[in-house]
């Protein structure tokens, strides 16, 4: 298997574990902000649904197509609509939709043939190769997870201090 898949496929499997780890934070500190005015870990895993979902419907079976990418969606939007869905669920729920989208990505790499990371593609004016697409997916996810992991470690010091 080429170092790029492996790659990419290690990374959903890590993405979902530290998801699935979140199961066992307190209800409290899941509807935490990271910092004053930004978002909670609920609203930030929840967030991730609707691009998910849109990247396994949306984006990868129109890239093996070679038809014209569907336009992506209002990003403004689409935040806001999923991390209020995420401030009224259930953290559980809103964890496994993570994890359920997850291993649907998961397999679709598992199945892309080597020589298809390499493969290019248009998004927007931009040339892309699928594995450059799927990196800039890994350093977004990657980004909201240093974020929840120096909020928990934060809160753990400060519970330790009290």
């Amino acid at each position: 298997m080429q170092k790029h898949k492996k790659e990419m496929i290690n990374h959903q499997l890590e993405a979902i574990k530290f998801v699935n780890s979140l199961r066992a934070l307190r209800n409290e500190l899941w509807r935490s902000e990271i910092s004053e005015g930004k978002w909670t870990i609920a609203e930030i895993i929840g967030h991730f649904k609707p691009w998910d979902e849109f990247v396994l419907y949306q984006r990868l079976p129109y890239i093996f197509l070679e038809k014209a990418l569907p336009e992506a969606p209002d990003p403004q939007i689409t935040n806001t609509m999923a991390a209020s869905i995420s401030r009224a669920e259930p953290q559980q729920v809103t964890i496994d939709k993570f994890i359920l989208n997850r291993k649907g990505i998961y397999k679709v790499i598992k199945e892309i043939p080597d020589s298809q990371l390499s493969a290019t593609f248009l998004l927007g004016d931009k040339s892309l190769s699928l594995y450059d697409y799927l990196r800039y997916l890994a350093d977004h996810d990657r980004h909201h997870f240093n974020q929840i992991e120096r909020v928990i470690n934060g809160r753990s010091h400060l519970q330790k201090l009290s």
